[in-house]
């Protein structure tokens, strides 16, 4: 198998067989509805899958009867240009054997790669009960830290998710995932923040369009419902936006695709097309029912020109980060 290219950002999934690494690469990736997941046929081979967006990504799934140990398998070349271990247990299924498998690679990976991110996500968690969810996650972080610390690798940082197919919770723990893969986060935060200060904007996120991960968000804590609200406008967006032409359709699709919505508590939706197959999408709340539309015109105005100039930035950072040399680790 070939390893991905150096210069791109590289996911490594790996798990147990039929834990669901699959369906989530074919949700998540592929738009594919989770329910039809029930009909993909268990992975004999590893594959790998390249996306373009703010980053060059790389996710490589490795199938679960794979042996990443042996002498015919150059493991060392693979986990040395990783930047994310994800691994995948079936919190449905008895998974000790998988907390050990799992305490096995990272003591070889972060050998071998001391800066790469261990991401464990305990999956299907959608057929157990809240308690249970708790239950199930608190055993295996103290599981996972006991045979860490047995290895004499206390120091190295887990991340744990709950995750199902069958909510947003896979997307939200791929995007803080997949933040920790881009080097200009910091700086995008900061622009972030300072739209949000300057444009009387509640929450915003920059989405990948394809796969609703949020590569970026401003630094005020992530409500869920939010998240779910701002990507489901983009779904709604896109399946909107070829039903009605107009003779400006060529100014607008140039300008890049804008919508904007009006909720019934008062908020406002505002989603703007960015680079690369990103968009911005912003929740503008409006807590006073007795405001003028006319207020509410004047703060699009400004919002309109900001996101304008971060639009600008964004490619700038971009361009930027496209030339500037690889970093040797």
């Amino acid at each position: 198998m070939e390893s991905p290219e150096p210069t791109n950002a590289t996911i490594l999934l790996m798990g147990l067989r039929r834990g669901g690494k699959s369906s989530i690469c074919k949700v998540v990736f592929h738009n594919m509805q989770p329910l039809d997941t029930l009909y993909l046929e268990s992975t004999s081979k590893p594959t790998s899958e390249q996306f373009s967006s703010l980053i060059d990504l790389s996710v490589m799934e490795l199938p679960g009867q794979l042996n990443y140990f042996e002498p015919t398998y150059d493991s060392e070349r693979l986990f040395s240009s990783v930047g994310a271990l994800v691994y995948v247990i079936d919190s449905q299924d008895e998974y000790l054997n998988a907390l050990t498998n799992l305490s096995m690679i990272i003591e070889y990976a972060y050998k071998v790669n001391p800066k790469i991110h261990i991401e464990v996500l305990i999956h299907k968690i959608d057929g157990l009960s809240e308690d249970y969810r708790i239950d199930a996650q608190r055993d295996i972080m103290q599981r996972t830290g006991d045979e860490l610390l047995d290895l004499g690798l206390e120091g190295v940082q887990v991340s744990f998710y709950l995750t199902s197919i069958f909510d947003h919770s896979i997307y939200e723990a791929f995007s803080r995932i997949v933040q920790k893969l881009i080097p200009e986060l910091p700086s995008l935060e900061n622009m972030l923040d300072s739209l949000v200060v300057h444009s009387s904007i509640d929450k915003v996120f920059l989405f990948d369009v394809n796969s609703k991960i949020y590569v970026a968000t401003d630094s005020s804590p992530v409500d869920i419902q939010t998240y779910e609200v701002c990507a489901e406008f983009i779904d709604i967006t896109i399946d909107l936006d070829d039903l009605y032409v107009d003779n400006d359709r060529k100014i607008i699709k140039d300008n890049g695709v804008k919508a904007i919505s009006c909720l019934s508590n008062g908020s406002v939706l505002y989603l703007k097309q960015m680079i690369r197959g990103l968009a911005l999408v912003a929740l503008i709340r409006n807590d006073d029912a007795s405001e003028e539309q006319q207020d509410m015109d004047e703060v699009l105005t400004i919002i309109d020109y900001n996101v304008n100039c971060f639009k600008k930035a964004l490619a700038k950072m971009w361009e930027a980060a496209k030339l500037a040399p690889p970093s040797i680790e």
